[in-house]
């Protein structure tokens, strides 16, 4: 498998960001003939036991997701970058390693940076207000 192309976030504080704001920003690697859509989700509450269906698979809905504003690639349920209504920003990047992909259907870093998962607490609609307590935990 090649190597994926660089993306890069960047934000930038006051003084250097006008008026007091914080700007958040990702380029996108993605091919340049698909199309990107920059779409708002209002804040929800959700059916105790309720799934979401994510790009690939189905995983546990939580019973209340935040307003998010997200930039994704339209055939995919997840996103390259998002911001929630608490202005916490995530974005996606490429990892590359040597190690080979498992022949499984999973969720992709782009479904984490739109939902998150259980034990995954960082992403933007499931995720905190900015100063809720985080953590971040993987799965071996």
């Amino acid at each position: 498998m090649a190597a994926a192309p660089p993306s890069y976030c960047f934000v930038a504080f006051p003084p250097r960001a006008k008026d007091g704001l914080v700007v958040f920003g990702k380029n996108s690697a993605r091919p340049r003939d698909e199309v990107q859509e920059v779409v708002y989700f209002s804040a929800a509450d959700h059916e105790p036991e309720s799934k979401v269906e994510c790009t690939y698979i189905s995983i546990d809905q939580v019973p209340r997701t935040y307003a998010i504003m997200i930039s994704r690639p339209a055939w995919l349920w997840g996103a390259e970058m998002g911001a929630n209504e608490h202005g916490v920003c995530i974005a996606n990047e490429a990892i590359n390693t040597r190690e080979p992909a498992a022949e499984i259907e999973a969720l992709l870093g782009m479904d984490l940076v739109r939902n998150g998962q259980g034990e995954l607490d960082i992403p933007v609609r499931r995720s905190w207000a900015p100063r809720e307590r985080f953590s971040y935990k993987t799965r071996n």
